[in-house]
């Protein structure tokens, strides 16, 4: 049996895996489960789906901890690409250009995945409507945050972003409706988004404007784990310690829940704590196998995903690689019925990942 080896590097094999097998999420597990029930009609393939596929509004589904996972990590290596620099840097403001330019990277590329850019039609451009955007906002509130202010002042600033987003979807005055209730269209950011963005709204009953609230929370929630992990404590307490806190939201969240409901849509302070205490559980769980416990093979495949995380996101949703491998397996449909199409998305699949890992093997690595 090979012995285990620990990795002392400052890069951390584990935030690579876990945002690999967040993507691999997104580019395989949804559409394949949906496909795999609608030809196997079980009972556990209905539940694989149904674990795959959003809520209609109040619950917890397993695929509503992606997106958080996303920004979550996003705000963990805040203080591995950024820590030196602040300490070292003559003046604070020369960190902008770099971080505005990934703001905007990201808000162009969100435009082009889910905005309708690529349309080329104004009457189907939408504004504010995709991951990558609410990450864009997580990444540019949580980046000032840690360069001017100092960690008791950032977890008062995240405890006041949940407070200031509950309050007003409490107690806001929802005009021609009256007060805000957790509800879709009674609520005041969907209001708000409506108003704003008019015509070039999401036409969905996601929020964004005020949702950057949770957006940046969640965010926050990250680096203060990525604070965790840079800190001089032994490995395996710090994963220890990762976990409790990520039990303390999911209680904290839990009990909320039960007059503050958690939606995923809205993206409100209960969502925020649920969402947040998992991705802090499954931080320390895979920090611990990997990076304490040294067990790093089985984690390739995923960090050939994770570690060109947006790269995939966008080619997957800018081409349809299941309809491309289509040209390479139309022979198995005969064989394979109705099953051919959850086939055909393993086979999308691959072709995204062999792209991937020639980048990997030629260390190509986009980055924004």
């Amino acid at each position: 049996m090979n012995k285990p080896v620990v990795n002392l590097s400052n890069r951390l094999m584990s935030i690579d895996v876990l945002r690999g097998f967040d993507m691999l999420m997104i580019i395989f597990a949804d559409r394949f489960f949906a496909h795999l029930h609608e030809a196997a009609q079980t009972k556990t393939s209905g539940f694989f789906a149904t674990q795959f596929e959003h809520p209609e509004w109040f619950g917890f589904h397993f695929y509503d901890i992606i997106m958080p996972l996303f920004l979550f990590l996003v705000g963990v290596v805040i203080p591995f690409s950024m820590e030196r620099r602040v300490k070292e840097i003559d003046n604070k403001l020369k960190l902008y250009p770099h971080i505005i330019k990934r703001f905007i990277i990201l808000f162009i590329l969100g435009w082009i995945v889910q905005g309708n850019l690529l349309a080329l039609d104004i009457s189907k451009f939408q504004i504010f409507s995709n991951t990558l955007q609410a990450i864009a906002v997580g990444y540019l509130f949580s980046c000032a945050a840690y360069i001017h202010l100092n960690k008791q002042v950032r977890y008062v600033l995240f405890g006041m972003c949940l407070l200031i987003y509950g309050l007003l979807l409490e107690f806001a005055n929802v005009p021609e409706v009256g007060n805000s209730e957790l509800l879709p269209d009674k609520n005041i950011a969907l209001y708000i988004d409506h108003y704003v963005f008019g015509r070039f709204d999401d036409g969905y009953q996601y929020t964004w404007l005020l949702s950057g609230f949770g957006f940046i929370a969640t965010t926050l929630s990250g680096l203060f784990a990525g604070e965790m992990l840079r800190s001089k404590l032994p490995r395996e307490k710090t994963a220890r310690n990762i976990l409790l806190i990520g039990i303390g939201f999911i209680v904290v969240g839990l009990i909320l829940n039960t007059f503050h409901p958690s939606v995923k849509k809205i993206w409100n302070s209960t969502f925020v704590l649920l969402s947040s205490g998992i991705c802090f559980a499954l931080l320390a769980l895979f920090y611990w196998i990997i990076d304490v416990k040294g067990y790093t093979k089985w984690g390739f495949p995923l960090k050939v995903i994770g570690i060109n995380a947006i790269t995939a996101y966008v080619i997957s949703h800018v081409i349809d690689f299941p309809e491309v491998s289509k040209y390479l397996l139309f022979g198995f449909e005969q064989y394979l019925g109705t099953y051919y199409n959850a086939f055909t998305i393993i086979g999308g699949f691959g072709i995204i990942y062999l792209l991937l890992w020639y980048m990997n093997k030629n260390r190509t690595y986009i980055k924004i």
